[in-house]
């Protein structure tokens, strides 16, 4: 034929646009000679055996081509949705990454402050535990430690009298437990407290006591009210500063409050 069918088969492109530009010559030229339908015809009418279009590889190649573009076209929205979900699965990696080191940084954030308020809470609970007070507040010392006299069996006096009129709120200097708490004799109604670091000190001749043997009392607690128990010219609170519970063991008073911070 004029037109230049090719064999099916034979036939071997350089690139999909000159297969395609050739076969869609091949088409077009036997649409416009008409020589199929013309003048081939009757050949192709008399002989049942003569090749179809089909068969000449003309409507082949453009069918191949077609696909081959299907495929691609395939291949290529397969590969941008695969790159999507790599691309949305690492972002969800960044995105739990970021929220773990968030966590971190939260959970080390609250450990640290809860370390920092109990650092706080130690410290107040040292400085309550070691804080000291006058036994009456506002008071004056009206014998000093050690004044001689005939009215003290030691022949000096082994504390300082505070200056109180009756029923005046007495407290304990510092914290600590009450070893001793009654009658004691020439210091009429009497407590005896151990503070923590070892020392003790005596509430005298006072007129209620509001504490008992084994109690737990802290700086600035009332103990007791003053009075003029035991023997005692007049109201007033009698305080000692020990290194024992017991009489004899006296420490000058006064230096005693002052090295604990106490301005009297």
């Amino acid at each position: 034929m004029a037109s230049g069918s090719r064999v099916a088969g034979k036939h071997r492109g350089s690139s999909r646009l000159s297969r395609k530009t050739a076969g869609y010559a091949g088409v077009a030229a036997l649409a416009t000679t008409g020589v199929v339908a013309a003048v081939a015809a009757p050949a192709f009418a008399a002989d049942h055996s003569a090749p179809s279009i089909e068969e000449t590889g003309q409507t082949a190649i453009v069918v191949a081509d077609g696909l081959q573009d299907d495929l691609e076209v395939q291949a290529e929205s397969q590969q941008v949705a695969a790159e999507a979900v790599a691309a949305q699965a690492q972002a969800e990696a960044e995105a739990k990454q970021r929220a773990a080191e968030a966590k971190r940084t939260a959970e080390a954030k609250a450990k640290s402050e809860r370390d920092a308020a109990e650092r706080a809470a130690r410290e107040e609970e040292r400085k309550r535990l070691n804080t000291f007070v006058a036994p009456i507040e506002g008071s004056y010392v009206s014998t000093q430690y050690g004044a001689g006299g005939g009215m003290w069996s030691s022949g000096s006096h082994t504390g300082i009298d505070f200056h109180a009129d009756e029923g005046t709120s007495v407290h304990a200097v510092g914290a600590g437990v009450i070893v001793e708490a009654g009658w004691g004799g020439a210091y009429g109604n009497n407590v005896v407290i151990k503070h923590n670091d070892g020392t003790y000190t005596q509430y005298g001749h006072m007129n209620s006591l509001s504490v008992s043997v084994g109690e737990k009392v802290t700086a600035g607690q009332q103990i007791g009210l003053s009075g003029s128990t035991g023997n005692s010219s007049g109201p007033h609170l009698h305080f000692e500063a020990r290194t024992g519970a017991q009489y004899g063991s006296d420490i000058n008073p006064l230096a005693y409050l002052r090295s604990h911070g106490v301005g009297v």
